[in-house]
């Protein structure tokens, strides 16, 4: 799973609801709110694992119109507001380097801001393995946090997350519900050596 994922999934209690693009997945919720308003339903970008909360009101052309400013607002490139290149998203901020840094962009093509993005898009698409087991790591222990830390063994599956330890971190989610324990092994599938 990249940082270039766009999927979401949405959980009732430990079920699976949903899973794909967000207006999919919003869309699902949305009408099982409607179906059972008391029902508690969880919704998690599974690039990050972090919880998201939508506004579910309105209709369902009422909730794409909102979604469309949310995403633009995910968006890593959002609509362009004072100085920069606005075709392109700029937004100036300050950037912290040492004087060899400075010295060292200087030489480089295009200048330093062109090289830094060049750096940085570099490093989001082929991160270090070091990165991507940080990230599938990080992902997993949010997600986790939020569906099963009342689950047994949920500390000790954390533990083997981040020791690197496939197969005692699976034997300790084996026995969670299906759809979660499903889930929780995708988000961790990058964690591994």
């Amino acid at each position: 799973m990249t940082s270039e994922t766009l999927s979401y999934s949405a959980f009732e209690n430990h079920r699976l609801l949903a899973s794909g693009p967000l207006e999919h997945v919003a869309l699902k919720i949305q009408r099982r709110m409607k179906t059972n308003p008391s029902a508690t339903v969880l919704l998690f970008s599974d690039s990050t694992g972090k919880q998201m909360d939508l506004d579910l009101r309105g209709t369902e052309s009422e909730l794409m119109d909102r979604l469309k400013v949310f995403i633009s607002a995910e968006d890593p490139s959002p609509a362009p507001t004072g100085p920069g290149r606005p075709k392109l998203g700029v937004v100036a901020r300050e950037v912290s380097l040492l004087p060899r840094h400075w010295e060292w962009l200087a030489t480089q093509s295009g200048g330093a801001s062109a090289t830094l993005r060049r750096l940085i898009e570099d490093a989001r698409k082929n991160p270090s393995e070091k990165e991507r087991i940080r990230i599938a790591q990080e992902r997993t222990h949010k997600f986790m946090t939020a569906l099963a830390g009342d689950l047994p063994h949920y500390e000790e599956a954390l533990r083997a997350l981040y020791a690197g330890d496939k197969k005692s971190f699976q034997q300790r989610i084996r026995e969670w519900p299906e759809d979660l324990r499903d889930h929780v092994k995708k988000l961790a599938m990058g964690a591994w050596k």
